[in-house]
């Protein structure tokens, strides 16, 4: 069969433990992911029990609305493993047994020192007609199956055998079939409302049709995704994005602080890296958060000093030397006690920087004075300091994250302003 950019093309993941909420279907994503850089995009998705009926109803269905449809999961041993026979049955095919299958599947329970049980003869069978793919890490073999202008492709379901499995034998055919070139950027932003970003780019709009952006928004982030395809080359692609890059820039200034994948302690790091300033945080009800994001970068021991969890009121006194009256008179969540917070952390630990959260993550601790969900983030320096109050949705998982998400921002920000004063005042 022939490949183009108007192929329909459906994932069908099979396996009752995806109908269910311990599991989740990563493979499709990742197929998605590989398909979409040749410009292929999925048609339909579908998840699907073990069960021969259902699964029937999935092919059949499949056969009629798509091309290309790959099937991932439900090629083992056991018994509720019956992709390859319903298919088989569905496409009115016969299974043939290779005795060359089972032999590498003998060689490989030997190589553990283990017999190989009589359940995975099965997997010798392969459907009359397909083309054998080698399983070079597990025993279930993938099947690449023509149906006179579709094709079915069988692929087993742990990752780490379906995707070996996907590169080597499946994707070189895709690429020999590339239609046209695509380009991708990823902006990420912080500190806006996604409607807020939509009025700032309002003026960019139309796009034209070989580019399209799209929003996608996250707690305390969000993304904007560009895409662009050409048919001539992947220049060609690249520059058609760059106009409307260019015009994000202008539109979003400082809001973006990523254009190239990285989160946002990998910037700040960055930033306070070439600054040569180092930090150190104080943190209530983010509970160390903050600090392990911070520790996530390598690296990050060239400018991170320390971390405290003061999480307790007694904590702030003796850890970060908040005056005990402060905290009677304003509360522990309070600009007064942020800012003393990461006035304490910095004259202990000896940064050059401190940055302090307080805050009520909840569900309880609110009142109307202080609803849940109000968080101070305070940030201290040589010769000046800042606290900014903030109020997040959410629950309690999502204020904290939300909460470290504001205090990298509100230190990132600071940086940019310290590096431009400095270029104002040392001009190269």
């Amino acid at each position: 069969m022939k490949f183009g950019k108007n192929s329909k093309i459906e994932i069908i993941a099979v396996g009752s433990e995806l109908l269910t909420p311990y599991y989740q279907d990563t493979n499709s994503l990742y197929i998605t992911q590989r398909l979409n850089e040749v410009g292929m995009e999925i048609n339909f998705k579908t998840i699907v029990g073990d069960t021969q009926d259902d699964l029937t109803v999935c092919f059949n269905t499949s056969l009629e609305r798509s091309d290309i449809i790959f099937v991932i999961g439900g090629l083992g041993p056991t018994e509720d493993d019956c992709t390859r026979e319903v298919l088989a049955s569905t496409l009115g095919k016969k299974l043939v047994f290779k005795e060359e299958i089972l032999e590498k599947i003998k060689e490989r329970f030997e190589r553990r020192g283990f017999e190989m049980p009589s359940v995975n003869n099965k997997q010798a069978h392969i459907i009359e007609g397909s083309t054998i793919l080698e399983n070079k890490h597990g025993t279930a073999p993938g099947l690449w199956i023509p149906k006179g202008e579709k094709v079915f492709i069988l692929l087993p379901g742990p990752p780490h055998e379906m995707k070996p499995m996907f590169e080597n034998s499946v994707w070189p055919r895709f690429q020999a079939a590339r239609s046209h070139f695509v380009a991708r950027r990823v902006f990420k932003t912080t500190g806006l409302t996604e409607s807020k970003i939509e009025t700032l780019l309002s003026d960019i709009y139309p796009l034209p049709p070989s580019v399209k952006l799209t929003t996608l928004a996250y707690p305390g982030q969000i993304e904007l995704h560009l895409i662009a395809h050409s048919q001539k080359s992947a220049k060609k692609a690249d520059d058609m994005l760059l106009k409307l890059e260019q015009d994000l820039q202008e539109c979003l200034g400082e809001n973006i602080f990523s254009s190239s994948g990285d989160e946002l302690e990998e910037v700040t790091g960055r930033l306070l890296r070439r600054a040569k300033q180092t930090l150190a945080v104080a943190e209530s009800c983010t509970g160390g958060l903050l600090g392990h994001r911070i520790t996530n970068v390598p690296g990050s021991s060239e400018y991170f000093c320390q971390g405290v969890q003061a999480y307790s009121n007694e904590s702030k006194l003796q850890l970060l030397g908040v005056p005990a009256d402060l905290i009677h008179k304003c509360g522990a969540v309070s600009r007064e006690v942020a800012r003393s917070m990461a006035i304490g952390i910095r004259e202990r630990s000896g940064a050059d920087i401190g940055l302090s959260i307080t805050g009520i993550a909840g569900p309880t601790g609110g009142s109307p004075e202080k609803p849940v969900g109000l968080v101070y983030v305070g940030l201290c320096w040589e010769g000046g300091d800042n606290v900014l109050k903030n109020i997040f949705l959410g629950n309690r998982e999502l204020i904290k994250s939300q909460s470290a998400q504001k205090a990298l921002d509100m230190l990132r920000r600071h940086l940019l302003k310290y590096k431009k004063e400095r270029q104002k005042d040392h001009p190269s």
